[in-house]
């Protein structure tokens, strides 16, 4: 698409767009505290998502593109945040080990998927006509996942019951959610520009979709293993290593124009943005236990804001130095600040903190 039709600052711009629409669904999420609806709109974040995906294909309006792209971000947000807390919930009732890690790997096979099959189609037909066969591929797996993740009456009676607790927000949830805030930045940048990145790249020229499959490819595993790990130390270190490690992937493309640091860059996001979404998750689940939405709906919307942020200045930078080097920079030191504020979670004031509110 941006070969053909759109330029870096429109994708910029729409980027911005999705995201805000995935902020609001954040912070709509919060509000919901019955299972049902919660279901409701899950299902809804589906059903958005693949007519979303069918007027990028149909259509080049710019109102519905801006439209849809809004309406495609509240329907992500859906997806991920609603639907992480269905599966929390669906795992905690039946008794069974949590397996969040496994969940958020779906992230990692949806954009191998997405861009395996899309590079199959536009290589003999055009960007419209992928996207109309991912949509058509999202209509066929969303009949299981509205049949699995479902409720009966009893256990949407026994959730009723369970009341939010809002002294959850400590100041070590807060440092939490400030931290998922530069996340957002760090997903963000790369997960709009990354391909365009690589190809701007003197002597990489068309590699930016090879670096996008190793987004994929490594991010398929990364959140067991970043869940494993988490198991086993604590949740807070394994959070600052996997922010530095992103953080020297993205510092990679101003140090080098070799192709395989920029593979390696596009390997250390994969691996990280996935499972860092799975370990901020889960921590917001565990700490809120049995309304895990109300949490994990406020770090999201921090998430989000991040996201909203980031493409705007992105694409004002891009415009100002004729490159992405600068906007790395910001984007590397964001996400720094945030390695700092999961640091300061470790203090001993903070902890008695969190100890005293739990």
């Amino acid at each position: 698409m941006l070969q053909d039709y759109l330029s870096v600052t429109q994708a910029g711009i729409l980027a911005s767009l999705n995201f805000f629409g995935y902020l609001s669904g954040a912070l709509f999420s919060v509000s919901l505290k019955n299972i049902q609806k919660k279901v409701f709109y899950f299902r809804l974040g589906i059903i958005l998502s693949i007519l979303t995906a069918l007027i990028l294909g149909t259509t080049h309006s710019e109102i519905l593109w801006i439209v849809s792209r809004v309406l495609a971000g509240f329907g992500s947000a859906m997806i991920l945040l609603v639907g992480a807390s269905l599966v929390m919930l669906k795992l905690n009732l039946e008794f069974k080990t949590k397996a969040m890690g496994i969940h958020f790997s779906g992230i990692g096979f949806a954009i191998i998927t997405s861009e395996l099959v899309s590079q199959m189609v536009v290589e003999n037909n055009s960007w419209e006509e992928a996207w109309l066969v991912l949509a058509f591929m999202a209509f066929i797996f969303s009949f299981y996942i509205f049949h699995i993740l479902s409720f009966d009456k009893e256990v949407h009676k026994a959730a009723l019951q369970k009341e939010s607790n809002k002294s959850i927000f400590s100041p070590y949830v807060i440092l939490l959610i400030l931290a998922y805030l530069t996340e957002g930045v760090g997903f963000v940048v790369q997960g709009t520009f990354l391909p365009e990145i690589v190809n701007s790249l003197k002597g990489l020229e068309g590699k930016g979709n090879l670096a996008w499959l190793i987004v994929g490819i490594a991010g398929v595993p990364s959140s067991i293993l970043w869940m494993r790990l988490a198991h086993r130390f604590n949740s807070v270190d394994v959070i600052i290593f996997a922010l530095s490690l992103q953080v020297i992937g993205i510092l990679l493309p101003t140090l080098s124009t070799n192709i395989y640091v920029n593979l390696l860059s596009a390997a250390l996001y994969g691996s990280t943005f996935i499972g860092l979404v799975a370990l901020f998750m889960n921590i917001g689940g565990q700490i809120s236990k049995h309304n895990p939405v109300i949490l994990m709906g406020s770090m999201t919307a921090a998430y989000g804001i991040g996201q909203v942020i980031a493409p705007l200045y992105s694409v004002a930078l891009i415009a100002h130095f004729g490159n992405f080097d600068t906007t790395l920079y910001l984007t590397a030191f964001i996400v720094f600040l945030g390695v700092v504020l999961m640091l300061l979670t470790k203090s001993d004031t903070v902890i008695k903190e969190n100890i005293r509110q739990l």
